[in-house]
Protein backbone atom coordinates (compact mmCIF):
# COMPACT_ATOMS: atom_id res chain seq x y z
CA UNK A 1 0.00 0.00 0.00
CA UNK A 2 1.21 3.76 -0.77
CA UNK A 3 0.24 6.93 1.02
CA UNK A 4 0.27 10.57 0.31
CA UNK A 5 -0.27 13.44 2.44
CA UNK A 6 -3.21 16.11 1.79
CA UNK A 7 -3.46 19.71 2.84
CA UNK A 8 -6.52 21.26 1.61
CA UNK A 9 -7.44 25.46 2.39
CA UNK A 10 -9.75 27.96 2.45
CA UNK A 11 -13.47 26.91 1.47
CA UNK A 12 -12.44 23.56 0.08
CA UNK A 13 -12.94 22.59 3.82
CA UNK A 14 -16.20 22.82 3.59
CA UNK A 15 -16.53 18.97 1.45
CA UNK A 16 -14.46 17.55 4.08
CA UNK A 17 -15.63 15.09 7.03
CA UNK A 18 -14.03 17.37 10.99
CA UNK A 19 -11.11 15.53 11.47
CA UNK A 20 -9.90 16.37 7.49
CA UNK A 21 -10.69 20.29 8.13
CA UNK A 22 -8.20 22.59 8.51
CA UNK A 23 -4.86 19.88 8.69
CA UNK A 24 -2.71 17.81 7.18
CA UNK A 25 -3.56 14.02 6.99
CA UNK A 26 -2.80 11.09 5.51
CA UNK A 27 -4.70 8.55 2.86
CA UNK A 28 -3.78 5.59 1.94
CA UNK A 29 -4.07 3.65 -1.23
CA UNK A 30 -3.09 1.40 -3.77
CA UNK A 31 -1.80 0.91 -7.77
CA UNK A 32 -2.10 4.31 -10.09
CA UNK A 33 -4.65 6.97 -9.43
CA UNK A 34 -4.51 10.25 -10.93
CA UNK A 35 -4.48 13.46 -8.71
CA UNK A 36 -7.98 14.28 -9.98
CA UNK A 37 -9.76 10.69 -9.06
CA UNK A 38 -8.35 10.48 -5.55
CA UNK A 39 -9.33 14.76 -4.88
CA UNK A 40 -12.60 13.71 -5.62
CA UNK A 41 -12.47 10.41 -4.31
CA UNK A 42 -12.68 12.82 -0.65
CA UNK A 43 -16.33 14.24 -2.47
CA UNK A 44 -14.80 17.75 -3.48
CA UNK A 45 -15.41 18.38 -7.31
CA UNK A 46 -12.38 19.42 -9.78
CA UNK A 47 -14.17 22.43 -10.52
CA UNK A 48 -13.90 23.67 -7.06
CA UNK A 49 -9.95 23.54 -7.65
CA UNK A 50 -7.77 25.99 -9.36
CA UNK A 51 -3.95 25.49 -8.18
CA UNK A 52 -2.23 21.52 -6.67
CA UNK A 53 1.30 21.46 -5.46
CA UNK A 54 2.76 18.68 -4.81
CA UNK A 55 5.96 18.63 -2.76
CA UNK A 56 6.00 22.26 -3.41
CA UNK A 57 5.50 22.10 -7.66
CA UNK A 58 2.06 22.27 -9.56
CA UNK A 59 0.91 19.70 -11.41
CA UNK A 60 -2.15 19.45 -13.28
CA UNK A 61 -4.86 16.67 -12.89
CA UNK A 62 -3.79 14.32 -14.90
CA UNK A 63 -0.86 13.47 -12.24
CA UNK A 64 0.02 10.19 -10.69
CA UNK A 65 0.13 10.21 -7.19
CA UNK A 66 3.50 8.77 -5.73
CA UNK A 67 4.06 7.26 -2.78
CA UNK A 68 5.13 9.64 0.03
CA UNK A 69 3.53 13.07 -1.94
CA UNK A 70 2.75 16.06 0.01
CA UNK A 71 -0.30 17.12 -1.74
CA UNK A 72 -1.36 21.00 -0.79
CA UNK A 73 -4.78 21.79 -3.19
CA UNK A 74 -6.36 25.68 -3.08
CA UNK A 75 -9.61 26.64 -4.12
CA UNK A 76 -10.88 28.38 -7.52
CA UNK A 77 -9.45 32.19 -7.63
CA UNK A 78 -11.81 34.30 -9.61
CA UNK A 79 -11.42 37.47 -8.72
CA UNK A 80 -7.24 37.63 -9.45
CA UNK A 81 -5.05 36.22 -11.88
CA UNK A 82 -2.51 32.94 -10.96
CA UNK A 83 -1.62 32.39 -14.54
CA UNK A 84 2.30 32.23 -13.75
CA UNK A 85 1.41 28.91 -11.99
CA UNK A 86 -0.23 25.99 -13.55
CA UNK A 87 -4.10 26.57 -13.59
CA UNK A 88 -6.16 23.33 -14.03
CA UNK A 89 -9.01 24.91 -15.57
CA UNK A 90 -9.51 27.22 -18.50
CA UNK A 91 -9.22 31.16 -17.19
CA UNK A 92 -11.98 32.39 -15.66
CA UNK A 93 -15.35 32.89 -17.44
CA UNK A 94 -15.17 36.72 -16.79
CA UNK A 95 -18.28 37.61 -18.79
CA UNK A 96 -20.72 35.76 -16.23
CA UNK A 97 -23.35 33.66 -17.56
CA UNK A 98 -25.09 30.55 -15.31
CA UNK A 99 -26.63 27.43 -15.83
CA UNK A 100 -28.48 25.95 -12.33
CA UNK A 101 -29.39 22.89 -11.96
CA UNK A 102 -33.26 21.70 -10.83
CA UNK A 103 -32.83 23.11 -7.42
CA UNK A 104 -31.58 26.36 -7.19
CA UNK A 105 -34.78 28.37 -9.46
CA UNK A 106 -34.93 30.95 -7.12
CA UNK A 107 -31.29 31.58 -7.22
CA UNK A 108 -31.76 31.67 -10.71
CA UNK A 109 -35.20 34.24 -10.68
CA UNK A 110 -32.45 36.68 -8.65
CA UNK A 111 -29.75 36.37 -10.88
CA UNK A 112 -31.64 37.40 -13.40
CA UNK A 113 -32.94 40.16 -11.67
CA UNK A 114 -29.61 41.74 -10.73
CA UNK A 115 -29.28 41.54 -14.60
CA UNK A 116 -27.04 38.17 -14.99
CA UNK A 117 -28.01 35.67 -17.96
CA UNK A 118 -29.24 32.74 -16.00
CA UNK A 119 -30.72 29.89 -17.53
CA UNK A 120 -32.98 27.39 -15.32
CA UNK A 121 -34.07 24.72 -17.74
CA UNK A 122 -36.46 22.56 -14.80
CA UNK A 123 -36.50 19.72 -16.91
CA UNK A 124 -33.38 18.74 -17.76
CA UNK A 125 -31.21 15.74 -16.48
CA UNK A 126 -27.45 16.29 -15.71
CA UNK A 127 -25.91 15.41 -18.85
CA UNK A 128 -27.88 17.66 -20.49
CA UNK A 129 -27.05 20.57 -17.79
CA UNK A 130 -23.53 19.29 -18.28
CA UNK A 131 -23.29 19.60 -22.05
CA UNK A 132 -25.15 23.13 -21.46
CA UNK A 133 -22.19 24.17 -19.16
CA UNK A 134 -19.51 22.88 -21.70
CA UNK A 135 -20.82 24.06 -24.91
CA UNK A 136 -22.17 28.07 -24.01
CA UNK A 137 -19.42 28.27 -21.45
CA UNK A 138 -21.34 28.76 -19.03
CA UNK A 139 -20.54 28.64 -15.19
CA UNK A 140 -22.94 25.27 -14.05
CA UNK A 141 -24.31 26.65 -10.16
CA UNK A 142 -25.43 23.30 -8.44
CA UNK A 143 -25.98 21.99 -5.12
CA UNK A 144 -25.22 18.35 -6.37
CA UNK A 145 -21.52 17.66 -5.83
CA UNK A 146 -21.93 14.29 -8.51
CA UNK A 147 -22.86 16.80 -11.43
CA UNK A 148 -19.58 18.85 -11.13
CA UNK A 149 -17.58 16.04 -11.01
CA UNK A 150 -19.05 14.93 -14.73
CA UNK A 151 -15.48 15.54 -17.17
CA UNK A 152 -17.11 17.96 -19.24
CA UNK A 153 -18.13 20.22 -16.68
CA UNK A 154 -14.77 22.79 -16.44
CA UNK A 155 -16.60 25.83 -15.05
CA UNK A 156 -19.04 25.16 -11.56
CA UNK A 157 -19.66 25.68 -8.36
CA UNK A 158 -21.00 24.01 -5.30
CA UNK A 159 -23.40 26.62 -3.70
CA UNK A 160 -23.15 26.12 0.21
CA UNK A 161 -26.18 28.38 1.52
CA UNK A 162 -29.24 26.99 1.43
CA UNK A 163 -31.61 30.14 1.91
CA UNK A 164 -31.92 31.75 -1.76
CA UNK A 165 -31.52 35.47 -0.58
CA UNK A 166 -27.93 34.07 0.90
CA UNK A 167 -27.05 31.76 -2.04
CA UNK A 168 -27.40 35.28 -4.03
CA UNK A 169 -24.80 37.07 -1.96
CA UNK A 170 -22.46 33.36 -1.82
CA UNK A 171 -22.40 33.98 -6.02
CA UNK A 172 -22.02 37.44 -6.09
CA UNK A 173 -18.99 37.27 -3.42
CA UNK A 174 -17.91 34.09 -5.23
CA UNK A 175 -17.16 35.57 -8.39
CA UNK A 176 -16.59 39.44 -7.74
CA UNK A 177 -20.09 40.14 -9.20
CA UNK A 178 -20.98 42.90 -7.02
CA UNK A 179 -19.76 46.03 -9.61
CA UNK A 180 -21.33 44.19 -11.98
CA UNK A 181 -25.08 44.23 -10.82
CA UNK A 182 -27.23 45.94 -13.51
CA UNK A 183 -30.68 45.30 -11.99
CA UNK A 184 -34.14 45.05 -14.71
CA UNK A 185 -32.30 44.09 -18.01
CA UNK A 186 -33.45 41.20 -18.07
CA UNK A 187 -37.27 39.09 -17.78
CA UNK A 188 -37.08 37.06 -14.10
CA UNK A 189 -39.54 34.42 -16.01
CA UNK A 190 -37.61 32.95 -18.96
CA UNK A 191 -34.13 35.05 -18.76
CA UNK A 192 -35.03 37.36 -22.11
CA UNK A 193 -33.62 40.53 -22.36
CA UNK A 194 -35.99 43.41 -21.67
CA UNK A 195 -36.42 46.26 -24.44
CA UNK A 196 -38.56 49.45 -24.12
CA UNK A 197 -42.28 49.34 -25.83
CA UNK A 198 -44.45 51.77 -27.06
CA UNK A 199 -47.69 51.89 -24.62
CA UNK A 200 -50.08 51.90 -27.96
CA UNK A 201 -48.31 48.55 -29.27
CA UNK A 202 -49.55 46.61 -26.02
CA UNK A 203 -52.68 49.04 -24.54
CA UNK A 204 -54.56 45.45 -25.39
CA UNK A 205 -52.84 43.60 -23.16
CA UNK A 206 -52.84 46.06 -20.35
CA UNK A 207 -55.04 46.06 -17.14
CA UNK A 208 -57.20 49.23 -17.40
CA UNK A 209 -56.29 50.37 -14.07
CA UNK A 210 -52.16 49.54 -15.21
CA UNK A 211 -52.68 51.54 -18.85
CA UNK A 212 -54.32 55.02 -16.74
CA UNK A 213 -51.47 55.32 -14.44
CA UNK A 214 -48.31 54.48 -16.16
CA UNK A 215 -46.67 55.30 -19.04
CA UNK A 216 -43.85 53.24 -19.58
CA UNK A 217 -43.07 49.87 -19.98
CA UNK A 218 -40.75 47.32 -20.89
CA UNK A 219 -41.29 43.69 -23.19
CA UNK A 220 -39.00 40.37 -22.93
CA UNK A 221 -37.59 39.88 -26.36
CA UNK A 222 -38.51 36.17 -25.79
CA UNK A 223 -41.80 35.45 -23.41
CA UNK A 224 -43.04 39.12 -24.39
CA UNK A 225 -44.01 39.39 -20.57
CA UNK A 226 -44.39 43.33 -19.77
CA UNK A 227 -43.02 45.00 -17.38
CA UNK A 228 -43.74 48.23 -15.51
CA UNK A 229 -42.58 50.11 -12.56
CA UNK A 230 -45.92 48.95 -10.23
CA UNK A 231 -45.57 48.21 -6.80
CA UNK A 232 -43.63 44.82 -7.35
CA UNK A 233 -41.09 47.05 -9.10
CA UNK A 234 -40.57 48.83 -5.63
CA UNK A 235 -40.48 45.55 -3.38
CA UNK A 236 -37.74 44.47 -6.40
CA UNK A 237 -35.82 47.61 -6.32
CA UNK A 238 -35.73 47.51 -2.07
CA UNK A 239 -34.10 43.48 -2.66
CA UNK A 240 -31.71 44.69 -4.88
CA UNK A 241 -30.79 47.29 -2.50
CA UNK A 242 -30.63 45.35 -0.05
CA UNK A 243 -28.49 42.71 -1.59
CA UNK A 244 -25.82 45.17 -2.68
CA UNK A 245 -25.45 46.40 0.99
CA UNK A 246 -23.37 42.98 1.21
CA UNK A 247 -20.76 44.14 -1.26
CA UNK A 248 -17.47 43.82 0.57
CA UNK A 249 -15.76 47.45 1.34
CA UNK A 250 -13.70 49.17 -1.28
Amino acid sequence: MSQARFRFYAELNHFLPNKRKQVEFTHTYSGRVSIKDMIESFGIPHTEIDLILVNGESVDFSYLVQHDDRISVYPVFESFDITPVIRLRPKPLRDPRFVLDVHLGRLASYLRMLGFDALFPENYDDPHLAHISAEQHRTLLTRDRGLLMRNKVTHGYYVRETNPRQQVIEVLRRFDLFGMVEPFKRCISCNGELQPVDKAAIIDRLPPSTAEHYDEFRQCSDCEKIYWRGSHYEKMRTFVANILQHADPA
